[in-house]
């Protein structure tokens, strides 16, 4: 079978051998087909802020799911956490030549420095030792959806499970997640550039062991992936870019359609407030311990694909937050400015504004009122 990739307007043109993967090829058409079903069939805006206002009303009843698959921290470990408190670092001239990649010692330098604003502690191990434990088993969720036009780099993703290492975490209780086995290889974090020991996966929408669950207020069921709930602990590798169903694609989505079976089954009405209801559900907020945005490169539109690369901008920065919400909150905003700086319009005017931020918010997932997040702003030389 001859593999193909989707040109910018729509068509597909053959694969050379090397990069070929049938299922990145049947997921993207998948995708650009729900984009168009779901935006004939909501009719704008105004769907988006009834959902919204219906999940709003339900409160805490959908933020309690049931208890049996959350996880325990190890005894006598409590996680650090901070919520409505991100930290960026920023350092012009941090991408290589090719303006695809980040230079390694810059992009865990911009790590480092993040973390230790974020925790007080100035040595990379040091810092993830109060996001994990050694007993934790810890999944690593990337993303790498529009393969390597904009991906979770390894470059900021290896020095942090190399510290995980470090600070006496088991290589053989790490891994490395990823939906296809092509998203996977739009990161470039492979078997061999790995730790040994650490396992590098995808679920391909087909791994999971649990049972259903029905998702409160969608009227649909899902099962999350075995690696999520096999694992204690979770840290998030999330990108900042325009979503051509939910407007926005961050940490909250990375994690509720990145690690779940049927994700196509929870876009409807922009994904609001499916991304919310979802990211409540026990198993993910029990393990959510980090989340770390590659802004190396913001989309401004387009997404989640690489249809239009001349709506992606270098960004140069780095966000660590323990606050999904917080950290979405602030992604939105910078993908409304680069959108107007090219003369587009708003998310919320072409009706698909990202609410379920703030529905994710009013389910005590994190905190979406910028009045009340910290935004800690680094340059660094």
């Amino acid at each position: 079978m001859v593999a193909h990739e989707m040109n910018q307007d729509g068509t597909l043109r053959a694969l050379p051998e090397r990069g070929r993967n049938a299922d990145v090829i049947e997921t993207h058409a998948r995708i650009e087909r729900d984009a168009t079903s779901r935006r004939t069939f909501l009719g704008g805006a105004a769907a988006v802020a009834a959902a919204a206002a219906t999940l709003t009303r339900a409160g805490t009843a959908l933020a309690r799911t049931s208890t049996d698959l959350a996880a325990q921290p190890p005894a006598g470990f409590a996680p650090f956490a901070a919520p409505g408190r991100v930290v960026k670092v920023k350092k012009a001239g941090c991408l290589e030549a090719n303006g695809l990649f980040p230079k390694p010692d810059d992009a865990k330098e911009m790590l480092r420095r993040a973390l230790q604003d974020l925790t007080g502690k100035g040595d990379l191990s040091e810092a993830t030792k109060l996001f994990v434990h050694p007993q934790d088993k810890v999944c690593v969720k990337v993303n790498g959806i529009a393969l390597q036009n904009m991906a979770t780099n390894k470059e900021l993703v290896l020095p942090f499970i190399e510290a995980m290492i470090a600070s006496g975490v088991p290589p053989t209780n790490i891994t490395v997640l990823e939906q296809y086995p092509g998203f996977m290889q739009g990161t470039r974090i492979t078997a061999k550039s790995v730790p040994a020991g650490v396992s590098v996966v995808w679920h391909s929408n087909k791994d999971a062991t649990m049972d259903w669950r029905d998702i409160p207020g969608t009227q649909r069921h899902t099962k999350f992936v075995r690696v999520l709930t096999e694992s204690t602990a979770l840290i998030n590798f999330a990108l900042i870019k325009d979503h051509s169903i939910c407007g926005y694609t961050g940490a909250l989505k990375n994690m509720t359609h990145g690690c779940s079976v049927n994700p196509q089954d929870f876009h409807d009405h922009h994904a609001s407030p499916q991304i919310a209801v979802l990211s409540a559900q026990d198993i993910l907020r029990s393990r959510l311990r980090l989340c770390i945005i590659d802004g190396f490169k913001l989309m401004a539109h387009g997404g989640p694909l690489y249809r239009h690369p001349e709506y992606v901008v270098p960004h140069e920065s780095v966000y660590v937050s323990t606050d999904p919400v917080a950290l979405d909150a602030v992604g939105w905003g910078l993908v409304e400015k680069a959108r107007a700086s090219f003369g587009l319009k708003s998310l919320t005017d072409e009706g698909r504004p990202p609410a379920y931020i703030q529905a994710a918010a009013d389910l005590g997932v994190g905190i979406a009122d910028p009045a009340k997040i910290v935004l800690h702003e680094l340059t660094v030389a």
